[in-house]
């Protein structure tokens, strides 16, 4: 009570709240949202899961025992066995390690350079048509053929430099970031085109700031929610994109078991051990829808227009 007494003392008779801000208030409207939140907390035990999982559950995801091949769900083997024995459950919470990895850093790739490119072409008038007309050459390439043509020509060469797995991750997140960074160059770009006219610009300008200073403290952090929101999204559809060239039996070497390779490996025994595509699957589609409902809760919280209303 004395408190709020001395609260409302101070200022006049009017109590004090904390100060608001954009993360403040976006975070507020976040958790607004059920379906927002559910798949923040789904993913986050997927996370937890695929990292501390092999620490728990520590069987081995290569040891062969052809006695129990195909073997359907049990006490000990919770996710069954695949045709060579090996324990499926081993093998999902090891994959999704790889899987998730892909997605974050080939998004974070692709993050990085669209940003570059769209603030560099917002701010610059002069290299605007030159940066979107190379973006509209990247929008025009096919994703999934031009991904099996790299893979084909680099792929041997890049495993012989960099090693098995390596060469192959390197690859693959690297292809998939220089792919997927047009959306976010063209979401950048129109930012700057309407925060370079404001009133805090031309006052940073007034006093001698920099145009990299103006870049970065300026405009970028307020250019950022786009950004954020589409880097959510997309790791959703690198995921799935790995999952794509791995069941296609382009991506990792066949004892790398990600949740692509895994559905690649159970095809042949849909009929008679369906589990085995059950469970890879069933992890590809929770991480990729839960990541998608965080990715359009912060397009909602982050959005000024859905925060008044």
């Amino acid at each position: 009570m004395a408190a709020i007494q001395a609260e409302i003392a101070v200022g006049g008779g009017e109590a004090l709240r904390p100060a608001r801000s954009l993360w403040r208030d976006a975070w507020y409207t976040f958790t607004r949202d059920k379906l927002a939140v559910a798949g923040l907390a789904v993913t986050i035990v997927i996370v937890i899961l695929v990292l501390g999982g092999p620490y728990v559950w520590t069987k081995s995801k290569d040891a062969l025992d052809y006695g129990i091949a195909l073997q359907p769900p049990t006490l000990a083997h919770p996710f069954g066995t695949d045709d060579l024995g090996r324990d499926m459950l081993a093998r999902v919470l090891f994959g999704g390690r790889i899987s998730i990895a892909v997605g974050v850093v080939s998004i974070v790739i692709a993050m990085t350079l669209g940003t570059a490119i769209g603030a560099f072409a917002g701010y610059f008038g002069k290299l605007d048509n030159l940066l979107m007309r190379v973006t509209d050459i990247f929008l025009s390439l096919p994703t999934l053929p031009v991904l099996l043509v790299l893979i084909y020509l680099f792929r041997d060469t890049l495993q012989r430099t960099l090693g098995e797995v390596e060469g192959i991750f390197v690859m693959i997140v690297a292809v998939i970031g220089v792919l997927n960074w047009m959306p976010v160059a063209r979401l950048v770009r129109a930012s700057f085109l309407s925060l370079k006219q404001k009133e805090f610009v031309e006052a940073a300008r007034c006093i001698g700031a920099t145009d990299a200073r103006i870049i970065f403290q300026h405009l970028l952090p307020n250019a950022l929610s786009p950004v954020l929101v589409a880097a959510t999204i997309g790791v959703g559809g690198a995921i799935i994109t790995e999952s794509t060239l791995s069941f296609l039996g382009l991506g990792f070497p066949s004892d790398v078991p990600t949740w692509g390779r895994l559905l690649y490996d159970a095809q042949n025994y849909l009929d008679i051990a369906p589990y085995t595509s059950i469970f890879p699957g069933l992890a590809i589609f929770l991480i990729v829808l839960s990541i998608n409902y965080v990715g359009d809760g912060l397009r909602d919280a982050l959005d000024p227009r859905h925060r008044q209303r």
